[in-house]
């Protein structure tokens, strides 16, 4: 091995705590915005770190979802095809726009919003049984991760029995090194044949969901939707439409309850929730791998010209926290406005479920303020565990008590 070989670091780097950013993120915003990286399958990437390369590469249509080309780098030695794969996330160009534009019609805002009294609801009565089982609680396996597999089962029209389900088929779709690969084809197989089952059922006896919605536009009479892309598209909803949101609820309440005067400002002034949700997208040191790009043609970013079959990783946490576009970009203010993060991406593979997922983040601390004002943390911020393993950040476990 060259010394420039070991010179290239591994990655994703390890943050020093749960709660605190990895320090490479800043060193290579100041002196090495397009770093080459070495990943977990031992194969090259470049990453970027800086907020108006993250947002050029993601905008371009020349970065593409297409990560199965022969020369592009490969996240881990055993790809899962999980959640870089899912849904109509792999397609581009006419093929994705046409996608989106159908998908987009079933999954509204106005949808979202019907939904919002009824995640409150849940919300309340997640909080009440937690409560009703004493301090400490944990938070994350009490309201974070139940709540946003309800809200998109409801949506999608998943009976209540079967969400249970959810977690651990997510888990292994989502794995970079936390199961074997016979582990993630056999859960992917698994997940498959219920998909087929639903979808079955709900030709049988359509509702008002998502799934039904969706199911009315294969193979009509312009072939809209073919019935793999619908279940391609299910898949991903159900998977990347409660994991994140679930890790974020988590995320969010310990970043506001690691410093007292966060939690006191947020009870003082009620208006604070929408801006401080953002504030908490942006300021989460701990979301994951990136977003990967593979580059059809060469294309000059950050003032380097990058080559056709480049592989590269947008890291939105570092944009999100760089200098250059966020004044005093180190700190959390819950007033922050504007906020242009790109927590969701941006351009046309941005997060389809955005509006749901800070529904129920605005909705899960309401409650969580009404509810429980004296809510703390039960073991200091420096002890939080991130889960590991995954191609999204998160945390095992929230103690808290009131």
């Amino acid at each position: 091995m060259t010394e420039i070989a070991e010179q290239v670091p591994d990655y994703p780097f390890t943050n020093p705590a749960a709660l605190e950013p990895p320090p490479e993120w800043a060193e290579l915003r100041e002196r090495c915005p397009v770093a080459p990286i070495r990943l977990a399958s031992g194969d090259r990437a470049l990453l970027l770190t800086r907020y108006d390369d993250v947002k050029q590469v993601l905008s371009d249509p020349r970065f593409t979802r297409q990560l199965d080309a022969p020369d592009a780098a490969r996240v881990t030695a055993n790809e899962s095809g999980g959640v870089f794969g899912s849904g109509g996330t792999s397609m581009t160009g006419d093929e994705h726009r046409a996608w989106r534009q159908l998908v987009g019609k079933a999954f509204t805002a106005k949808r979202v919003m019907a939904m919002q009294p009824r995640i409150e609801a849940m919300a309340e009565r997640l909080v009440e049984r937690m409560t009703a089982g004493g301090a400490p609680a944990g938070l994350v396996a009490a309201l974070g991760f139940p709540l946003p597999v309800w809200a998109i089962c409801d949506l999608l029209g998943v009976p209540d029995s079967d969400r249970d389900r959810f977690a651990y088929w997510s888990d292994t779709m989502l794995s970079m090194t936390r199961f074997t690969q016979d582990e993630i084809d056999a859960a992917q197989d698994e997940f498959r044949a219920y998909l087929v089952a639903l979808v079955e059922a709900k030709r049988a006896a359509p509702g008002d969901d998502l799934i039904s919605e969706l199911l009315s536009m294969v193979e009509g009479l312009d072939g809209r939707l073919t019935e793999e892309l619908m279940l391609g598209t299910a898949k991903g909803l159900l998977v990347a439409g409660h994991e994140t949101t679930a890790n974020m609820i988590g995320k969010m309440v310990a970043m506001l309850l690691a410093d007292r005067a966060r939690w006191e400002a947020l009870l003082a002034d009620r208006a604070l929730i929408r801006p401080a949700v953002e504030e908490a997208l942006r300021f989460d040191a701990n979301p994951g791998f990136g977003m990967p790009r593979y580059l059809s043609e060469e294309v000059e970013v950050g003032g380097e010209k990058l080559p056709a079959g480049t592989t590269v990783i947008c890291s939105m946490a570092s944009a999100n926290r760089d200098e250059r576009q966020f004044e005093g970009a180190d700190r959390m203010r819950l007033d922050r406005s504007p906020n242009p993060h790109v927590a969701f991406g941006v351009g046309p593979h941005s997060c389809l479920g955005q509006a749901l997922a800070r529904t129920e983040l605005q909705t899960v601390l309401k409650v969580l303020l009404d509810r429980l004002p004296t809510l703390e943390l039960a073991v200091p911020a420096g002890q939080l565990a991130r889960r590991e393993g995954l191609v999204v950040g998160g945390l095992e476990e929230v103690p808290v008590r009131w």
